[in-house]
């Protein structure tokens, strides 16, 4: 099953860069290159350390935005999915923030913070946190009351029915969010530095457009898309260690 799997995201993956590749040789835009011309950038940028040089700059808002919106999004998530007032008071402000516009705040974060490493922070914040509150919070009310029930009904005191039923019930919805919440980090942390200041891949992305270097360009949006597949699936080794066995899922009650 796992060489399958295996064997069908290297399948996955060859569709995508043949397609990448055909359709910069026709090609369907005279901005779009081949595969090829991309990864030589790519290895050109990496063998020259200027990748790197990049991502030291990329990653530090990026870092600190995600764990500020891991560790304060699952522990509201909690809080709100285990009460009903701190739910009808917090949530609307978490659907509000996932649903705004994120390009017209930044104007409002530069105003209030600058253009440094803060706002770039809150930008990251901005977008992770409220997938990651939501999906928690999601999780936590929708734990079947049969298994609280159940642990009650052997004495289990409040903190033991959190810690030993309710968090491992939800794991998995919890799981996905902070995936998804970590998926929206690399956009924001991107984004940033396209709105505020060009620092990092988003400079590289700004200058090699700015003179027609578009396998550059190209080079490092794969970079990202390639850095944040790898961190998703570690995540997803982490989760399978942490609550092996456990079902993806709940049972009805």
């Amino acid at each position: 099953m796992i060489h399958r799997s295996l064997l069908l995201k290297i399948l996955s993956a060859a569709v995508v860069f043949g397609a990448w590749e055909i359709a910069g040789r026709i090609p369907v835009s005279y901005a779009f290159p081949t595969f090829l011309e991309s990864m030589d950038s790519l290895l050109r940028m990496t063998l020259d350390g200027s990748i790197f040089h990049a991502y030291a700059e990329t990653l530090k808002p990026l870092i600190v935005g995600v764990a500020i919106s891991t560790v304060l999004g699952i522990g509201l998530g909690l809080w709100i999915g285990l009460s009903e007032k701190f739910e009808w008071l917090f949530s609307p402000i978490f659907i509000v923030m996932q649903a705004a516009p994120l390009a017209a705040l930044i104007p409002l974060l530069v105003m209030a913070y600058g253009i440094g490493l803060t706002s770039k922070v809150f930008v990251v914040c901005i977008m992770a946190m409220p997938v990651i509150v939501l999906n928690t919070s999601s999780a936590v009310r929708n734990t079947p009351e049969s298994l609280k029930e159940m642990g009650r009904s052997f004495l289990a005191k409040d903190r033991d029915v959190l810690l030993k039923i309710i968090i491992p019930a939800a794991s998995p919805v919890i799981f996905s969010g902070l995936r998804l919440g970590v998926s929206a980090g690399f956009i924001g942390a991107i984004l940033s530095e396209l709105k505020i200041t060009p620092t990092g891949v988003g400079d590289i992305i700004s200058y090699s457009r700015s003179i027609a270097d578009y396998p550059s360009m190209y080079a490092a949006i794969f970079s990202i898309i390639l850095l944040a597949v790898l961190f998703l699936n570690l995540l997803e080794k982490i989760e399978n260690i942490l609550f092996e066995g456990n079902d993806r899922g709940y049972v009805t009650d």
